[in-house]
């Protein structure tokens, strides 16, 4: 594909020790945390915008296609280079550019992990709202890319509610700004446009977000049930309650016992299910809804009701949630991660028909979620090495998926759609719907060349992305 010279020349705009092209490089990068693989040609590893515009420029001049990858900690295949071509790491492009406390601002290179930037402003008294699980590792650019979410997204929303302004290179190379510093810059949102775009637009360099002030006081409460449907409908009082707290999380029986023989955060092993609930605001607030909190769970069936007594104990039971997959990583070769979204009010009999389809195939399923906004996360153990299992662990996905849909809800919240869930993009969306999709797609990369055949669905992509018989799990070849 690559054609005469075009390594070669990579190596001149980078630098030849940021390029990798040994196979056994490059299979470092075939895959991310998804189960989807292939492998580029070549990887290479820009510092500056500068640099990344003149690889898109050759990448348009020889019509080659170009995959953008932050961290590799995306669950959807969106960093799989499916055409094989350039993958562009944008690790080295890490550095926190500005802190701007006066004005609430931070602007950040793509590669900047996502802790890292709470981390420097910690001491001002502010954080990085967006914290999703993988946030020691994943990178702000990866978290505009999927527009990420995480635990505290039911308070503070997702990355597109943070992110003020971009500088963007096009996938022919051209540079442009989106929006900056302001709520609201002139013209058409671009920037919201952008956001979740999942490296199919251009590729962010410069990222403008807001930093939010940390909360006077935190209650962090474990609400330990007998069992999930308890767990499940406490959700929806509490919901119907009135009360939001920042952070709603469910994890049930045997995704509580993984955890805790795992990583010892605290979690009772004989509990059914525990609700990981924080509230955060002004201290009188606080007691105020955490006491209200505390009485609906044991209305609803809580066993009991305990709170963090300190930070030490607080940090703990979030390591549990924020860790929970890999403690499955003990006790499976391989896992599954689905990110279904449903109403809340749905959440009890969805668990009962996800457990229902676990028994019907046979393989352990884990539930492990964001229950306050209804986005889920099964976790389907399976072996990798079996050709059986890994068809019906597919088979399982798409169920959940079909039946998340059947309520009213969504085949993603926050992994993205990359190739994992090409396939169900018509049943989400209309022809029609897909039409503009596409059309708005084309204007900005409308030779396909920038992370192609992901998101959006043709006949062809559709029948690559969901192949359950087929070794590479929809590899294109």
């Amino acid at each position: 594909m690559f054609g005469f010279g075009l390594p070669a020349k990579i190596k001149r705009i980078v630098g030849k020790e940021a390029v990798l092209d040994r196979p056994e490089d490059l299979m470092l990068y075939e895959y991310d945390a998804g189960i989807n693989r292939s492998m580029p040609e070549v990887v290479c590893f820009p510092r500056t915008t500068e640099q990344v515009s003149r690889i898109l420029k050759l990448s348009h001049e020889r019509g080659v296609p170009v995959v953008p990858r932050g961290a590799g900690t995306g669950l959807s295949g969106g960093s799989v280079p499916r055409k094989k071509g350039i993958v562009i790491g944008l690790a080295r492009m890490n550095s926190i550019l500005e802190i701007d406390l006066a004005n609430e601002r931070a602007t950040v290179q793509p590669g900047v992990v996502n802790l890292e930037l709470s981390k420097a402003v910690e001491k001002h008294g502010y954080h990085f709202a967006p914290d999703p699980s993988s946030q020691k590792a994943c990178t702000i650019g990866g978290n505009v890319a999927e527009n990420s979410g995480g635990p505290h997204t039911l308070a503070y929303g997702v990355t597109v509610n943070h992110v003020t302004g971009l500088e963007v290179v096009l996938p022919d190379g051209r540079v442009v700004e989106f929006g900056g510093k302001s709520l609201d810059a002139a013209g058409l949102d671009l920037t919201g446009f952008f956001v979740g775009s999942e490296g199919t637009l251009g590729i962010a360099t410069g990222i403008t977000v807001k930093l939010t002030r940390l909360p006077e006081s935190v209650a962090t409460l474990l609400g330990i049930f007998n069992s999930v449907e308890d767990a499940a409908n406490t959700v929806v009082a509490l919901t119907s309650a009135g009360i939001t707290p920042s952070a709603l999380e469910l994890l049930d029986g045997w995704m509580l016992r993984t955890v805790e023989q795992a990583l010892h955060a605290g979690y009772p092993m004989d509990a059914g299910a525990v609700l990981l609930i924080e509230l955060e605001g002004i201290s009188e607030a606080v007691e105020e809804d955490a006491e209200a909190v505390r009485l609906i769970c044991l209305r609803m069936g809580a066993r009991e009701v305990q709170r963090a007594k300190d930070e030490n104990e607080r940090q703990r039971l979030w390591m549990g949630r924020k860790q929970a997959f890999g403690a499955v990583g003990r006790l499976s070769p391989s896992y599954y991660t689905q990110d279904g979204v449903i109403p809340r009010t749905k959440i009890p009999q969805t668990l009962r028909k996800i457990e229902e389809i676990g028994k019907r195939y046979g393989l352990q399923i884990g539930n492990v979620f964001h229950a306050g906004d209804g986005n889920l996360h099964p976790l389907i153990l399976f072996d990798v090495r079996d050709p059986e299992q890994t068809r019906q662990t597919l088979e399982i996905g798409r169920e959940i998926l079909e039946y998340c849909l059947s309520v009213g809800g969504s085949i993603t919240g926050e992994h993205g759609v990359g190739m994992e869930k090409l396939s169900m993009m018509p049943s989400m969306f209309t022809d029609d719907d897909i039409e503009v999709m596409t059309r708005l797609h084309d204007v900005f990369n409308p030779g396909a060349l920038l992370n192609p055949l992901k998101v959006l669905p043709s006949a062809r992509s559709c029948r690559e992305a969901y192949n359950p018989g087929h070794p590479s799990l929809g590899e294109s070849k």
